[in-house]
């Protein structure tokens, strides 16, 4: 499935597939909280005639190029320069009274990568920004010549998942004693060298995971995600459906226990019978992560490291013991509704 620019966005089809009992309602509002070069949001509108989309980004160069491309749905697309974990005062800024569907694509987007002088990627010889908002304070640049060995070391091991975090912050601290580190190449080459020999053969290049830790420090990214999920989940109308794509198992863990947790009632378990402000809030759409097939992953290789999960917000006119949708997993007894 490809959008009307060519652009190919991450489990298209899929999250269309998803959001299309919810995107075809009458007066239907989908919050778009990554909207990025707009391909999602381009697809759903020109599918569903009656929705309107607010499309959140915090790069002011994704929302003018999401802006172009979507320039022809006039009013029933709404861009907004900020993050996505504001969506409760955009919402309410916009006199939004409840919405039909949020979707997040997680991570770095392709342009981001695509785009040297912006330092994300550990292959080019670039300076060391990561920002996803221009505008921001803090730098990949900061982070590196400015952390404390200690601090550093937290973001390589909480953020990048980097088995070796303390011996890549002693290499960073040594080298910036020297001279600050500037370069992106350079920090990627005294990753590489920090690195044992024998695991630099297996598991792509040494430095992602240390580029990843400073993305995500420099863009407060897993933070704004706790933040933004539950808001998200309490501003979905009955039956409105929470899509998320995530890219690394940080990301992924925080999506699914915040799904899980809304799936599960919330009664004591010493009380006999369920409270109605107890009941489960969502049920979910899909059978844990789902990933995109080969096929998409040959077409676009970024997309190889996708998880999908989805969930639907409970009516709560339904009856709780009633069958969830399709790819909806079945409810644990008294407790859950299809929880992942």
């Amino acid at each position: 499935m490809t959008t009307s620019s060519g652009h190919v966005p991450v489990l298209l089809s899929r999250v269309c597939e998803l959001l299309s009992p919810v995107a075809g309602r009458s007066g239907a509002v989908v919050v778009d909280a990554t909207v990025g070069l707009g391909g999602h949001a381009d697809a759903l509108l020109a599918a569903h005639p009656d929705l309107r989309v607010i499309g959140l980004d915090r790069d002011p160069a994704a929302l003018r190029i999401s802006g172009d491309r979507l320039a022809t749905y006039g009013a029933r697309i709404q861009l907004m320069y900020t993050t996505f974990d504001a969506l409760g005062e955009v919402l309410k800024d916009s006199a939004t009274d409840g919405v039909d569907g949020v979707l997040f694509d997680l991570g770095v987007s392709s342009m981001q990568l695509d785009e040297a002088e912006r330092g994300f990627s550990y292959s080019r010889d670039t300076g060391l920004d990561m920002r996803m908002d221009p505008a921001a304070a803090l730098t990949a640049e900061h982070v590196v010549n400015h952390y404390s060995r200690a601090e550093l070391t937290r973001v390589l091991r909480a953020y990048g998942e980097e088995r070796f975090a303390s011996r890549v912050a002693a290499a960073i601290v040594r080298e910036r004693n020297r001279a600050p580190i500037t370069s992106s190449a350079a920090l990627a080459e005294l990753v590489r060298t920090a690195i044992p020999a024998a695991t630099r053969r297996t598991g792509g290049h040494p430095a992602k995971r240390t580029f990843q830790g400073l993305r995500i420090e420099v863009n407060g990214e897993l933070a704004a995600l706790e933040s933004a999920l539950p808001t998200a989940i309490e501003a979905l109308r009955p039956g409105g459906r929470l899509v998320a794509i995530s890219y690394h198992s940080l990301e992924d863990r925080i999506v699914k226990r915040a799904l899980v947790r809304a799936t599960q009632d919330s009664t004591p378990l010493d009380l006999p019978v369920l409270l109605p402000q107890g009941r489960p809030r969502l049920r979910m759409l899909t059978r844990g992560a789902e990933a995109p097939t080969a096929r998409e992953i040959e077409r676009n290789p970024r997309s190889a490291s996708a998880k999908l999960r989805a969930a639907a917000r409970v009516d709560e006119r339904e009856d709780l013991a009633g069958q969830p949708g399709e790819h909806a997993e079945a409810p644990a007894p008294t407790r859950t509704w299809g929880a992942a």
